[in-house]
This record gives structure tokens, sequence and C-alpha cells, in this order.
């Protein structure tokens, strides 16, 4: 019996997983530990059911409609190659339908964005919630994508810029705010990330920001995804007189015609 745990650990770690880029990796092992494993793991690959994977993603989608779909990307990318390697005769995941993705970009005002900062204020917590509502902050005041922040380390952070060794469009360095340089200043150096895990310091801390659904409820911005603070970012800095070109190079876009989608 072989069972997805075990087929996770090798052969697809070795041969699928190791050659990725280590942000890429990083995202896939915090799917794997937050989701895939516990839910899977101990699975007989050939008992592996599209009733079992379906329940799994019904359940998840309701809470992170798009955590869930990257969730299954990886699953459907994993139980393809058990078929490649003859463990599977066909992948169960295949017939799952991914949640619709919302088109339309969401830009806030400058009120919600007050609001949303008095919420974070009222649900800052300890611990994980102190992290996540900082990296809340810093995807609002940077235009970051979320991964770079979960993955942030030290050696990048230079007085008042990062320099990103690991974004997805390759090296590129993002200006810091006073504010935002505050928000970095005051975390614990206990690590080589900025936000560590909170059981394993040498470690950086899950891409899980659970505090998100709560404070966007409170701050009555419901229909808001975590990456339209990134949005958000790009629309005020164009409004305030950045520069297109600037604003593309701050967001570490490939092409000019990509911000334009996002500031339009």
């Amino acid at each position: 019996m072989t069972t997805f745990a075990d087929f996770v650990a090798a052969p697809w770690t070795v041969v699928c997983h190791e050659p990725c880029k280590p942000s890429t990796k990083g995202r896939v092992e915090s799917l794997l530990r937050t989701q895939l494993l516990p839910e899977f793991g101990p699975f007989d690959l050939n008992r592996l059911g599209d009733e079992d994977i379906s329940r799994w993603f019904d359940c998840y989608s309701r809470t992170a409609p798009a955590g869930a779909n990257r969730a299954l990307d990886v699953l459907l990318q994993i139980l393809n190659f058990a078929v490649e390697c003859g463990k599977l005769a066909a992948n169960p995941a295949r017939t799952i339908r991914r949640n619709p993705r919302p088109r339309k970009t969401r830009f806030l005002t400058r009120a919600e964005i007050r609001r949303l900062h008095q919420a974070l204020d009222a649900h800052r917590g300890r611990g994980s919630g102190v992290q996540q509502a900082d990296i809340i902050r810093l995807l609002l005041l940077t235009g970051c994508r979320k991964g770079e922040l979960i993955a942030l380390r030290w050696s990048e952070v230079h007085d008042d810029r990062l320099v990103l060794s690991d974004s997805k469009t390759g090296p590129r360095a993002v200006f810091l705010s006073a504010e935002a340089q505050a928000i970095l200043t005051r975390q614990p150096r206990i690590g080589p990330y900025v936000f560590p895990s909170p059981t394993d310091p040498s470690a950086n801390r899950s891409a899980e920001l659970s505090l998100w659904r709560k404070v966007r409820r409170t701050a009555n911005i419901a229909d808001v995804r975590l990456h339209d603070l990134r949005h958000s970012f790009a629309s005020h800095a164009v409004m305030a007189g950045v520069p297109l070109p600037v604003v593309s190079r701050l967001l570490g876009h490939a092409q000019m015609r990509m911000t334009l989608r996002r500031c339009a």
C-alpha cells in the first residue's frame, strides 16, 4: 500500500517539488502542511476517491475559495504525477470544478482604509494575531504580494527598502514609507524570517491569514479580497501622481499593461 503522505514524501517531492523556486516551495509546503496532508495523508492512493476530494474542497471553499483553488491545483499536480508513475489509473481530482474567480478589481477608498486600520487595531490579539495584523498593514503600505511578506527574511530588509531576492518576477526593490518601516522595526528578531513560525523560529509563518476574514467584516468591506490591498496600493499611488512606469516597478510587474489592468 502507498499512502498519499508516502507518495508526497517520495518520489513527488524529489522529482517535482525540489526543483521549484523557494517562494513556490514555501506556498506549496504551507498547503501541504495545513490542508492536504492532514486531510489525505493516511489515504491509500488507490482508495482516494472524488467524493473524498469533493467533500474536502467544498468545506474549504466555504471560508477560502481562492485558497481552496490553490490547494486543489497542488493536489491535481501530485495525483497527475501518481498516474504517470503507475500508482493510479486515473486522477480522482480531475472532475472537481474550481471556484469561479471574481474578475472585477476592487479598490479601497480612503474611508475604507481608515475602517480597516481601526478593525486591525481592535483585533490585534496576541502572537499570531499581531503578526497577521502587521502583514495585512504591510500589504496595503507596500503593494507586496502576500507570499513575499510571508517569506521575507531580515537579510532582505535595508533601512528604507526591501531588497527581495525571490519575487515572482525576479529580484526587486520595494521602497518603504515611515509607517512601513515602523511596522518592520517592531518585529522581534528571533530567526532569519521577519514573520517566523510560532512553533519553529527557523521557519516562516503559515500563509494562512484567518484574521483577514474577521477584520474585513468588522470594517464592512466583506467583498474585498486580500490581494485587492495590492491593487489599492497601486491605485492610490497613481492618484498621488506617481508615474505609471514607477508604479509598475514598485509592484514588480514584468509588463506595464499588467499595471494598467490593476489600476483601471
